[in-house]
């Protein structure tokens, strides 16, 4: 049977664009005008200042960021458990293990924040250490606690006290518990008016009458004279004085809360199962999205989660996608790239157009429909246009971007070349940013067999600008190729304007596949390429076949 499905991540490629941000918005806008599940759009890295400046334009916030679409512990079914108090009792806590048959317990406050975790092995460990007859008052245990484990009633004393201190004794007549029984004791007694007298004038701390004996007035009233607490129990002696020491609280014998392992709902199941497999414990708490406790987890959870459903928007290539893709269901792909490496395990909805964006795909799609383009989201569909088309400069752009873009610019209300100015403008700002940040605002790795590469790209409207990037930029070159695992790396610095490309670049042969790729010369390590602004339809393809040539040749 096919999985229900509850929710679909529209999501662009790594290093975001403006288009592949503004088409999953747009995208998840429109699917959810003509679908039933939830279409949400998401961003897989940080936004370059271009597309921050469009969104803030428009007025939209940032997608939320999504790295994986792995399946999570959020995409299981595991119990939902509520924790318990740390005050309550060990008896209790068994109770509660039978009848939810989990053998693991989580002690919470009351902010549902994770204080330790109680097993059914501690409580075990705890009924068969009956030498430890200070477990009370160690444990500063409530009577409340008693009268709870031991279904009894308190005759005398406070039921908000406490034990704290003295042994656990079991009283027969006054000459056997005379020289034994101390102050501040739990003494366990039968129907002996003696025997209840002798172990109240001890100064013990709690009397416990068994098999629900009568207690005098006597007896009482000397009692709360001595502060002294007497319950009593219909249950025997000797079942009494098993049971007591099962009264005290969890927290004495929980396992902290600095020495738990536990998973947040996003933890991935793979990183779940890995720490599980490390573990003695079986069970494992839960935390929400806030960092509270949620429920606790198991290995059999893992086993048959739901897959995360997705549709691609500007991209096609696995290396351009977030990571876990293998393990969710693609739903869609939408395009304007080359048919790239990704594969699904049945047939999907695949819309790819030699088109010079994807919003242009989009636009389409709502008119296909019939969906009003509200303004807003006609400005986010234009900013993506004359971003990737460059203001319908690139030989990319095709006469079916230009109509829709002008068309979406009347809807948005937008001049044009005033827009695409601003646009531009805000994105070649470099004030406060780093290399690292430059550099990953429109990075891409391609890949084909055993070549792999890396392109990125940043279009200016001065030259200035482009010169404080190529400055800034530069000496990251070989850091960034490290960071994304890639042996040679291509930087684009664009001037819209001129339409010509300046390129830098870093790795083995560089120089040589540039200058072979291009017909130029490199100078003092930058290729100048006039009339070369496209990444997708000028550059990746000279760059590709190249390499993949060069590696031929070193074959032979």
């Amino acid at each position: 049977m096919a999985e229900a499905i509850r929710k679909v991540n529209v999501i662009g490629h790594l290093h975001p664009d403006t288009d592949s941000v503004c088409a999953a918005i747009s995208y998840a806008y429109l699917k959810n005008h003509i679908d039933k599940p939830i279409y949400e759009p998401r961003r897989a890295g940080a936004l370059n200042r271009e597309t921050q400046f469009v969104l803030k334009h428009f007025g939209f916030d940032e997608p939320a960021l999504i790295t994986s679409v792995a399946p999570q512990i959020k995409d299981i079914t595991y119990q939902r458990q509520p924790g318990i108090d740390a005050e309550t009792s060990l008896y209790v806590a068994w109770n509660l293990i039978k009848e939810t048959k989990v053998d693991t317990l989580c002690i919470t406050d009351g902010n549902d924040d994770v204080q330790g975790l109680i097993a059914v092995k501690d409580i075990a460990n705890a009924n068969l250490d009956i030498f430890d007859t200070q477990v009370l008052g160690t444990s500063h245990t409530r009577y409340t606690n008693i009268l709870d484990t031991l279904n009894g009633e308190l005759v005398a004393g406070d039921p908000n006290g406490s034990i704290e201190s003295g042994h656990i004794r079991v009283g027969t007549t006054p000459e056997m518990m005379e020289g034994v029984i101390e102050p501040g004791d739990v003494v366990l007694v039968t129907n002996r008016y003696e025997t209840q007298r002798f172990a109240v004038e001890s100064g013990v701390s709690c009397v416990i009458v068994c098999n629900g004996a009568h207690v005098s007035n006597v007896v009482v009233a000397e009692a709360q004279k001595r502060n002294c607490a007497i319950i009593t129990t219909p249950y025997d002696t000797y079942a009494a004085a098993r049971l007591i020491s099962m009264s005290i609280p969890v927290r004495a014998k929980m396992l902290p809360a600095d020495q738990i392992i536990r998973f947040s709902i996003n933890t991935t199941i793979d990183d779940a199962r890995k720490v599980m497999t490390q573990s003695r414990h079986r069970f494992f708490p839960v935390l929400d999205e806030s960092g509270h406790y949620s429920g606790v987890v198991s290995g059999p959870n893992l086993l048959d989660p739901q897959k995360k459903h997705v549709i691609l928007v500007d991209h096609n290539e696995r290396s351009q996608a977030v990571d876990g893709l293998e393990q969710a269901e693609i739903l869609e792909i939408v395009d304007h790239h080359r048919i790239g490496s990704i594969e699904t395990s049945g047939p999907v909805m695949f819309r790819n157009m030699p088109v010079g964006c994807t919003c242009t795909i989009v636009y389409g799609m709502y008119q296909e429909n019939g969906v009003e383009i509200p303004a807003n989201i006609a400005g986010i569909m234009l900013s993506a246009i004359l971003s990737d088309t460059l203001a319908f400069r690139s030989p990319t752009c095709t006469p079916l971007d230009v109509t829709v873009g002008k068309k979406l610019a009347q809807i948005a209300n937008v001049d044009i070349d005033s827009y695409a100015d601003a646009m531009f403008d805000a994105g070649a700002d470099l004030t406060g940013r780093t290399a690292e940040e430059f550099f990953n605002s429109d990075f891409k790795v391609f890949s084909r067999g055993h070549v792999r590469f890396g392109v990125g790209q940043g279009s200016f409207m001065t030259e200035n600008s482009r010169k404080a990037a190529e400055k800034l930029c530069g000496p990251y070159l070989e850091e960034g190729a490290a960071a994304n695992e890639i042996p040679v790396v291509f930087y684009m610095f664009t001037d819209v304007k001129s339409q010509t490309t300046e390129m830098l670049y870093w790795g083995p042969n560089a120089e040589s596949v540039v200058s072979r790729a291009f017909g130029v010369t490199p100078k003092d390590g930058i290729a100048t390429l006039p009339g070369v602004v496209s990444r997708k339809k000028q550059v990746t393809p000279a760059l590709m076949n190249t390499l993949l040539q060069m590696e031929e040749e070193s074959e032979d």
